[in-house]
């Protein structure tokens, strides 16, 4: 058994406006970094196009019928003040869908331990009819539908610490009663959502917000005392994470002080909870991270994490 590493250059085809802080570059050096001869045990597979039904268990075919008509023959189209589309995009975001979906589908299968998806745009904005924050469809949210509804699970948690709030995700499963959804999040920070008070329809929503400055330090405290108690209440059958390394204290577009090694952390004590409560089933999607050198550290931490976690 192994943990299961997917990506593909369908990634790479979402291109966007030079400067734009969602880059190729991120990808391209999250792949160079899980190359190196450590990293020899991953089980790797390439990302699958998923068929634009998978889509549909959260967004409506408007949104997506808008995300086709848009697309431009060369150059760029723009959805909003910072969400682009390039020729390649619905490629590269159905890929994304795919790729977690095909990671959920060899985790609950037992052919892996764990998984990580290397793939791009990221998803955890993309609101029901909304795409916005760099952010096309709800990636962790389809697939956490595609385990509830396809592999008929009766609970399944996403824990989602990117440094921004996962709103869209949020919207996608407000009504959910078998999905929890955790998020801990820079607050106040873009998208100015994720209150506290902010719980779902039937109380199975958990916003943590943390103050600009929090250090790894205090992160680990307040996960310690808020966010694993939850978790393991909900006895969840699947963990998902919206894995965004935004959070790092080098990164351009946030204000927290984390590094590689409390994203090494946070990993390994989801782990423990994962094998307490599901048989350490865990599924990881990359969400945000934009200083190169600090998400290629903090990549390879969460990802040396779930090696070890396996088993």
């Amino acid at each position: 058994m192994s943990t299961l590493f997917i990506t593909g250059p369908e990634g790479l085809q979402h291109v966007t406006p030079t400067g734009h802080p969602e880059r190729v570059a991120r990808l391209q050096r999250i792949q160079s970094t899980l190359a190196a001869p450590r990293f020899d045990a991953l089980l790797r597979r390439p990302a699958v196009v998923a068929d634009p039904s998978e889509v549909l268990r959260c967004h409506p075919q408007s949104h997506l019928d808008r995300i086709t008509d848009t697309l431009p023959d060369e150059g760029y189209a723009q959805l909003d003040s910072d969400t682009f589309l390039s020729p390649g995009s619905l490629t590269s975001a159905l890929c994304a869908v795919g790729g977690v979906n095909a990671a959920v589908n060899a985790v609950l299968a037992g052919e892996a331990d764990n998984a990580f998806v290397a793939m791009r745009p990221p998803g955890h904005h993309a609101e029901r009819e909304t795409p916005m924050g760099f952010c096309l469809f709800g990636t962790v949210a389809i697939a956490a539908k595609r385990a509830l509804d396809h592999h008929g699970l009766s609970r399944v948690a996403i824990v989602d610490f990117d440094v921004h709030h996962g709103n869209g995700t949020q919207d996608l499963l407000w009504d959910e009663p078998r999905a929890l959804f955790i998020s801990s999040h820079q607050m106040p920070l873009y998208p100015g959502s994720g209150a506290a008070t902010e719980r779902g329809a039937h109380d199975q929503i958990l916003n943590v917000p943390l103050a600009p400055g929090c250090t790894g330090a205090q992160m680990r405290a307040i996960y310690e005392a808020q966010v694993f108690p939850r978790l393991a209440a909900f006895a969840p059958e699947l963990i998902l994470i919206s894995a965004g390394f935004d959070a790092h204290a080098d990164d351009p577009l946030a204000g927290l002080r984390w590094h590689a090694d409390d994203f090494g952390w946070l990993t390994r004590r989801i782990l423990e909870v994962a094998r307490a409560e599901c048989g350490g089933r865990v599924v990881s999607t990359l969400e945000g991270g934009y200083d190169l050198d600090g998400l290629a550290a903090s990549v390879a931490a969460h990802v040396e994490a779930l090696m070890e976690g396996r088993g």
